[in-house]
């Protein structure tokens, strides 16, 4: 079967809110770009939970208002903490912290908004090519110059002096290039499952995200959705969710529910909707962010532990973060690894400062109460770690925090390939 040949100045591939958000902001520099994507939207996917600083991303896409005309009616104000006991902590309120309009984001059905994501980027003028797979990275002269794929219509070759590789899990170029690595103490699985008619907190906790711990370093997630229906799933220590010799993910899921007091009283009551669902819910982060003609963005470059939700949040970051160093890059005519070194840096401390929060969250020894009552001037720290504000120097919160808890030393690896790809 012969292969078709097609240009373009980028080649995204993925199109999930890493790959929408790229495609979109290179698109608006004036760059004709093609996307890459192996499934036929809509699709479903889990993380239902926006995080307040991801508003300046979707701003910029153009998305803010569109958001709020779309039926995302369930807004989402604040995050509150549940121990062990059923206890729950004082609600970290966006609102009371910051004065700007991404004190409020939303709760939203994944299928409904990475389509919107992906059709923004296509009205923008990226060109979409469904159900066609990314194969294999193309070289010449120690540069990635675009990629094979297959389609509907048989094999295609798509040729860039640009890839951006935001294939999200699927870790397209880190599993080829054996760049990925799993993060030596994140290593969780998740099940979940959705219900209808479950309780639902009043007035402005309405729509908040609920994180209710659960022994064995886990937790619950309780993510109030439009249309009566909520979000409920654990993460935990597989050894932990799977002990006993249990493998069943509903008898997992129901088991974990009695044991937690303030879930359980929550879901008493109310229909599941659907058998649970199980993924291993392990981190990593790929040894590099970029190589000549390459760039790495979303989950194809990290994927960080869910607690904070911060996964689309960090796609949508460094989707726009990758778009501008790739214009740039295409702007100069140098695609060189070293190109991206400001990227790799900046992406890298992002996913730093949740992931030292996160590793804080499974030290079995930690309490954010018992740390601000003995710190009470990092309150307005901490909210802004859970919210996004990661640009901001929380070094003098991790030092407090390390007195309570392990913090983790910052991973080296996320730089720039300057080698030739390949």
């Amino acid at each position: 079967m012969s292969t078709s040949s097609q240009r373009f100045d980028a080649v995204v591939v993925g199109g999930g809110p890493a790959g929408s958000t790229t495609a979109a902001v290179l698109a608006q520099h004036g760059h004709r770009v093609a996307i890459l994507e192996k499934t036929k939207f809509p699709r479903y996917n889990i993380g239902e939970s926006r995080i307040p600083y991801g508003w300046l991303a979707l701003d910029r896409l153009g998305l803010v208002k569109r958001l709020d005309e779309a039926g995302f009616k369930m807004q989402k104000l604040s995050v509150q903490f549940v121990s062990h006991d059923g206890r729950g902590s004082t609600p970290f309120y966006f609102f009371k912290h910051t004065d700007h309009d991404c004190a409020r984001t939303w709760q939203v059905e994944r299928a409904q908004f990475d389509q919107m994501l992906l059709d923004n980027a296509v009205e923008k003028g990226a060109v979409l090519f469904e159900e066609t797979q990314a194969r294999k990275l193309l070289h010449e002269d120690g540069f990635v110059v675009g990629v094979e794929a297959s389609s509907p219509d048989g094999p295609v070759t798509f040729r860039a002096p640009m890839t951006i590789d935001a294939s999200g899990r699927d870790v397209f170029a880190a599993d080829r290039y054996g760049w990925r690595i799993p993060d030596p103490y994140l290593r969780k699985i998740a099940v979940w499952s959705y219900y209808e008619g479950a309780k639902r907190d009043p007035g402005v906790d309405e729509g908040a995200t609920t994180v209710a711990y659960v022994p064995g370093k886990g937790w619950f997630w309780y993510i109030p959705l439009a249309n009566d229906v909520l979000s409920v799933g654990v993460v935990a220590e597989r050894d932990y969710l799977q002990r006993d010799g249990v493998r069943d993910p509903d008898a997992i899921f129901a088991r974990e529910v009695e044991l937690q007091p303030w879930i359980r009283s929550h879901v008493e009551g109310a229909r599941k909707m659907a058998p649970c669902k199980i993924t291993s819910d392990y981190s990593y982060r790929s040894r590099h962010c970029a190589a000549n003609g390459l760039v790495l963005a979303g989950d194809a470059f990290g994927f960080l532990d869910p607690v904070f939700s911060s996964g689309v949040f960090l796609a949508l970051h460094t989707g726009v973060l990758a778009a501008d160093a790739v214009h740039e890059a295409l702007a100069a005519g140098d695609f060189r690894a070293a190109r991206f070194e400001d990227y790799g840096a900046t992406a890298r401390r992002a996913i730093e400062a949740m992931r030292r929060l996160v590793y804080a969250f499974y030290d079995e020894q930690f309490s954010f109460g018992a740390f601000l009552k003995a710190h009470p001037e990092f309150r307005g720290d901490i909210t802004d770690c859970l919210i996004g504000n990661v640009h901001k120097d929380l070094d003098p919160l991790f030092a407090a925090v390390s007195g309570f808890a392990k913090v983790p030393d910052p991973l080296e690896h996320g730089q720039p390939l300057l080698a030739a790809a390949g």
